[in-house]
């Protein structure tokens, strides 16, 4: 459904809780993450609804696309999120362009306010209006990062003559703006939670992985994110995106294939995300995947 002209009021009261997968870089993971918040929620008996702010790509609006074909196909039991589409504003106009983007965007979450637990939010690469007013709501923010000091540079700048010092680079500042926004709209705070994101167990990247890590808690504990394990880089996930299904569906009736050790250690990986997210209403409650 398309929402590019509805313009509606702000939402007085949103219990929703939104999580906005964000990186303005490209290839970090952010829709395969987005994913499978999205079916874990789902399997915790969450209603959850799903935003894709990437207008172009839509990889993660395809990826729900494939999961629905793949179900209707076999009359499968599997949950479905709600999902609503946006349209990229035709106006030439910038300033009628972002408030015909902003009105779509506050009535697409007020929405799935009225009917959902969570929302979760896969947010366009690059800046862009819809990357910034997305951040400046979320409640809880996901930044998936390779391990790489390519990806970490749009975290932080690494000074060249002492590896101690850490400055916060585009993508910090940006978060930190969205957090006065929100701070000052909804006096409530964003949980910034950072994944290592697509790693790799080779011995040659070991010394490189350790001076990532080291950058990022040095970064951290100045602007005030928390880092997480995130996916190891695994065929499986993509592998399973033709049919629209995620790790968390591999123990579903009619889902073909066994489940094999790299497949546990990967389910691992997922519920040791989703304890570190520390999601509100499920604290405590056993993960039922």
């Amino acid at each position: 459904m398309s929402l590019a002209h509805a313009f509606e009021p702000e939402p007085q009261t949103r219990p929703a809780h939104v999580i906005v997968v964000g990186n303005q870089k490209g290839g970090a993971g952010k829709s395969t993450v987005a994913m499978h918040v999205t079916v874990a929620l789902m399997r915790m008996g969450r209603r959850t609804g799903v935003l894709d702010l990437d207008l172009r790509q839509r990889s993660l609006t395809r990826y729900i696309e494939n999961r629905a074909r793949w179900i209707a196909s076999r009359g499968a039991q599997m949950a479905l999120p709600q999902v609503l589409e946006l349209q990229e504003s035709r106006e030439r106009s910038l300033d009628v362009a972002e408030a015909e983007e902003d009105a779509a965007f506050r009535a697409a979450l007020k929405r799935l306010s009225e009917t959902c637990d969570f929302i979760v939010i896969d947010s366009p690469g690059g800046d862009s209006f819809l990357a910034r007013l997305a951040h400046s709501w979320a409640d809880t923010l996901i930044t998936p990062l390779n391990d790489s000091f390519i990806d970490f540079d749009l975290l932080g700048d690494v000074d060249e003559a002492c590896a101690d010092i850490v400055r916060p680079s585009i993508y910090s500042e940006m978060v930190w703006e969205s957090r006065k926004k929100k701070a000052l709209a909804a006096r409530t705070p964003i949980d910034w939670v950072v994944l290592r994101n697509r790693t790799s167990a080779s011995k040659i990247e070991a010394k490189n992985k350790q001076r990532v890590g080291q950058a990022l808690t040095t970064l951290s504990s100045r602007i005030g994110f928390r880092i997480a394990p995130g996916l190891s880089e695994r065929v499986i996930y993509r592998e399973l995106f033709p049919q629209g299904l995620t790790l968390l569906d591999l123990d579903s009736e009619g889902v073909p294939g066994d489940m094999r050790m790299a497949h546990v250690a990967a389910r691992q990986e997922l519920r040791d995300l989703f304890i570190t997210l520390k999601l509100p209403g499920l604290e405590g409650e056993a993960l039922k995947f």
